[in-house]
């Protein structure tokens, strides 16, 4: 018996910046992407996205290879700058219209379309007015929302408004290893408030049109080596209030975690207004699962410059076995979260997706062509075993998203890790379906029988 519903949805992921290429092409603004890519040391190699996967190409090629791999639905993002240059109110219609032709193409291969409206490529101008620092973007992505519902909601009915909002603000604001590349705690306070309120207002624009939303999260475990530990547990509730709970509790109780207002009271009363926090009735809950964090012993020395940017001076080093992003692997976490939000919320999430879930492995193909990923194999098959089991233990998995379609640009890290099932030879664009997509393809066709 099948541990997976018979309605459960297979399918892949992508991103606009990471596959698109054509950064300079049919009117297309610039974003903070293009202008961090061109910031010296900034990616690895120099490499940036100019021309990517060629995917504005190429997109019949992929669509193709997703109606190969048995994918049932593909999530995507929308460029905002390529839609609107300035992230104003001017449209650039050669924009709509690459996405009108993906769109058409996916659903003539019977494949639904599921749109993220953000996936990191902020029009540069309006990163030059502050950003989702500034509290202005919430009016600007509402009307953003508002455009691309009205636009596609006849064929598109699913949409996660920001994708990884932690991402958004940690990585582009705090520790500014992602565009725009500040390093504020303040300034990454106030971007995460702003993409909670942002959610807002997209929810309001897109269910105001009958469609269905919900935010899509990047979500951790934080495990206590000891946790008898008083430090190390009080450095993980951090750690989660700060990556997981901060939009948990937004979106679902109308608050912050109270921690946070204990520590970091004064980064909070900056931004937080009164009526700012709701509760909104989400459709679904997206989770994007990698790792589980680990927390150790307060170490004066710890490298972790996010952690320390939070005054947690943990022992947080991933231990084996890892990824070859230096990342833990840790399948039981994968069903842990949907567990948790089940049991915490219950009704309030009525459906959950796997919307990412991954790991980068350097395989190419051998002298026949063949690319035998067998660790990448291995993490799917783990941690699919492991969500089906939390589906049979009550949690209301919907579907899952494998990521990636194919190797991409992989932001600060260029094209030095591949995520994909197919792989991508950036040179020649030339598409290969890895071995772990074969056995993918067969997973979705049998709907996980076969694990």
């Amino acid at each position: 018996m099948s541990k997976f519903p018979s309605d459960f949805v297979w399918g892949v992921a992508t991103s606009s910046y990471q596959i698109e290429g054509a950064a300079y092409e049919d009117g297309k603004g610039l974003s903070i992407w293009d202008t961090f890519c061109k910031v010296p040391g900034a990616i690895a190699n120099g490499d940036t996205g100019d021309v990517a996967n060629d995917h504005y190409r190429l997109y019949k090629e992929d669509v193709a290879l997703m109606k190969e791999l048995n994918a049932a639905a593909y999530r995507f993002s929308f460029s905002w700058p390529r839609l609107f240059p300035d992230g104003d109110s001017k449209r650039e219609h050669r924009g709509f219209d690459f996405y009108d032709r993906l769109v058409d193409e996916l659903l003539d291969k019977g494949i639904t379309p599921w749109a993220t409206l953000y996936h990191w490529d902020l029009p540069e101008t309006l990163s030059q007015k502050g950003g989702w620092t500034n509290r202005e973007i919430v009016a600007r992505f509402g009307e953003f929302a508002h455009a691309i519902g009205e636009h596609f909601g006849d064929r598109i009915k699913n949409y996660f408004p920001i994708n990884e909002p932690w991402v958004v603000s940690w990585l582009g604001y705090g520790i500014g290893i992602h565009a725009p590349g500040h390093k504020n705690r303040a300034e990454a306070f106030a971007a995460a408030h702003h993409t909670v309120m942002s959610h807002y207002a997209a929810f309001d624009a897109l269910k105001a049109l009958g469609l269905n939303v919900g935010p899509v999260q990047n979500q951790s475990q934080f495990i206590p080596d000891d946790s008898s530990n008083e430090y190390q547990k009080n450095a993980a509730d951090i750690l989660d209030a700060v990556q997981n709970r901060f939009w948990m509790d937004a979106y679902y109780k109308g608050t912050y975690p109270e921690i946070l207002h204990k520590n970091f009271a004064k980064e909070l009363d900056a931004v937080v207004k009164p009526g700012d926090l709701r509760v909104v009735n989400n459709d679904f809950l997206g989770i994007n699962y990698y790792n589980n964090g680990r927390v150790g012993n307060e170490d004066p020395n710890s490298q972790d410059l996010y952690a320390k940017l939070l005054g947690v001076n943990a022992d947080t080093a991933a231990r084996g076995p890892l990824t070859e992003m230096g990342w833990q692997i840790n399948p039981e976490g994968i069903a842990n979260l949907p567990l948790r939000w089940h049991h915490e919320y219950g009704a309030k999430i009525p459906a959950i997706y796997i919307t990412e879930n991954g790991c980068a492995y350097d395989d190419g193909p051998d002298s026949s062509g063949v690319i035998n990923d067998q660790r990448r194999l291995d993490y799917y098959r783990n941690h699919l075993a492991s969500l089906g089991n939390a589906i049979t233990q009550g949690a209301p998995v919907k579907g899952y998203f494998a990521w990636s379609l194919m190797d991409n640009f992989e932001w600060a890290l260029g094209y030095e890790k591949r995520f994909g099932i197919v792989y991508v030879d950036f040179k020649t664009q030339q598409r290969i379906i890895k071995n772990s997509g074969k056995w993918y393809s067969e997973v979705a066709k049998n709907n996980g029988t076969n694990l």
